[in-house]
């Protein structure tokens, strides 16, 4: 076996020989030369490394050829050049998933994006007096529009608008907040933490479960500077609970001198009763309260590109955007592309259900998940590698918007015999077509309201590879 094995060995062939196969050749036409050497180099290092670990004879001459080593070689290239952020079909079920970018945007905006992002674009310059302008200016008209706030600015999420807005109103002074608020979102974001950066000292009122006005007025001190609510987007605390009303924080607020900032995370920007779900704060009502600071999410509810969303008085808007902060927390011309394109369709709102992806997903009627439930689930029925069976389930608009609400919808379940659920789920997702599901009682479920006509065929072939 030893003697095998040192034959095969010095069979191999080297790299130098192999950059100078046609195969190799028409790479190097088209990739890095240092790519192209080293995938050669670790595909025969990995052939060295199964002859030697071979104690069953499995490697043999047939291994230890050019064409062989290309061919592995090859594969390794596809997976080094092929992007890590790529296209995905979203069959979890969840509207805005943050693992798989949050919120679609509308086709119509990508499209409208496409020229200007091939070229320049006007992205802090005034096209009317050719000078230099504050880049979020260019989209504050249609924020002030749509929350009737008298000014407005943006930065790259919410976590940041909330730091910026607590340190340019806040910094060195107190921020009242109930306890019930102290929320922490993904990624281990903590309120705490970040009035904490902010420079600013947090002020608990009240308790988990119940908070009264008194208890903020009772806190006020001569180093107070701003009364806070967060609005608990990701969780819900029912029972015997009591929070104060923002028009009552408001009152209270500008009665003591204080500043009043609403977090509302989610971003309303119209009600979602129409869609069958309970009341979400807006940035209307917010503004129309009194707040005079408004923070929210571009890519939750409003189905636009990540942004912290700041509107509010004029006043605080300046100093927030004279804050050093500003500068670092910027956000870019794709950013705003997409952001003001995406907040025209709010001025129609059955323009908006027809083309924002996530009121599409929201207003979905259950006749028409039941009838793409079937379709898919007869398209991989036709495959004799899996079986699939629609059932009633539910979804989630997802990214800690409405944590408690479920969304009735169709689910198509997916078994294969010759595959565990697992491992037809991650060959789903390893697949082209990059499928993500979600698994139940050991099956693959495929949840229709996240997914479009048009997905049914790619996904059943991808199913049908991956059944096998």
């Amino acid at each position: 076996m030893k003697d095998i094995k040192n034959d095969l060995l010095r069979n191999l062939p080297s790299v130098s020989a192999l950059l100078e196969t046609d195969t190799a050749r028409q790479w190097l036409t088209r990739h890095p030369r240092g790519l192209v050497t080293d995938c050669l180099r670790d595909a025969a290092d990995e052939l060295r490394r199964q002859i030697l670990q071979d104690s069953a004879g499995r490697c043999g001459p047939a291994h230890v050829t050019a064409d062989f080593v290309l061919r592995q070689a090859g594969g390794l290239l596809a997976r080094r050049i092929s992007p890590h952020i790529r296209g995905a079909i979203n069959a979890t079920g969840i509207i805005l998933h943050t693992g798989l970018g949050r919120a679609v945007w509308p086709a119509c905006v990508v499209d409208s994006m496409i020229e200007e992002l091939k070229g320049c674009v006007t992205l802090a310059t005034d096209r009317d007096s050719g000078q230099r302008v504050e880049r979020d200016e260019l989209v504050e008209y249609i924020l002030t529009e749509l929350t009737g706030a008298e000014s407005a600015t943006v930065v790259n999420n919410n976590a940041a608008a909330t730091m910026i807005a607590l340190a340019a109103l806040g910094a060195g002074r107190e921020v009242i907040v109930s306890r019930g608020q102290l929320i922490e979102i993904g990624g281990a974001f903590r309120l705490p933490d970040v009035m904490a950066q902010s420079g600013c000292r947090m002020v608990e009122v009240g308790t988990t479960n119940r908070t009264h006005l008194r208890d903020y007025e009772r806190a006020i001190t001569d180093s107070a500077a701003i009364l806070l609510r967060a609005h608990p987007s990701n969780f819900r605390v029912v029972g015997f609970t009591k929070s104060v009303e923002l028009d009552e924080m408001v009152k209270l607020g500008h009665d003591k001198g204080l500043l009043v900032v609403d977090d509302l995370g989610a971003g309303a920007l119209i009600g979602l009763e129409r869609f069958g779900l309970p009341h979400e704060p807006t940035m209307q009502e917010s503004i129309a309260a009194g707040a005079d600071v408004v923070l929210a999410s571009g890519d939750k509810l409003m189905g636009a590109s990540q942004a912290g969303i700041i509107v509010g008085k004029r006043q605080c808007i300046e100093r927030i955007r004279k804050h050093p902060l500003a500068r670092a927390l910027r956000v870019d011309k794709t950013c705003l592309l997409a952001l003001e394109r995406t907040l025209h369709l709010f001025r129609d709102p059955d323009l908006l259900v027809r083309e924002n992806p996530t009121y599409l997903m929201l207003a979905a009627a259950p006749e028409t998940l039941r009838a793409r439930a079937d379709a898919l689930a007869a398209a991989i029925g036709s495959s004799a590698s899996a079986s699939a069976a629609v059932l009633p389930g539910f979804g989630y608009l997802g990214s800690g918007s409405l944590p408690m609400e479920q969304l009735p919808t169709f689910l198509v379940a997916v078994s294969a015999p010759a595959v565990k659920a697992q491992e037809l789920a991650r060959r789903l997702r390893m697949d082209d077509a990059c499928i993500f599901a979600r698994i139940e009682d050991e099956k693959v479920m495929l949840d229709v309201r996240t997914m479009t006509d048009e997905q049914i065929a790619p996904v059943a072939a991808a199913v049908a590879r991956a059944a096998t």
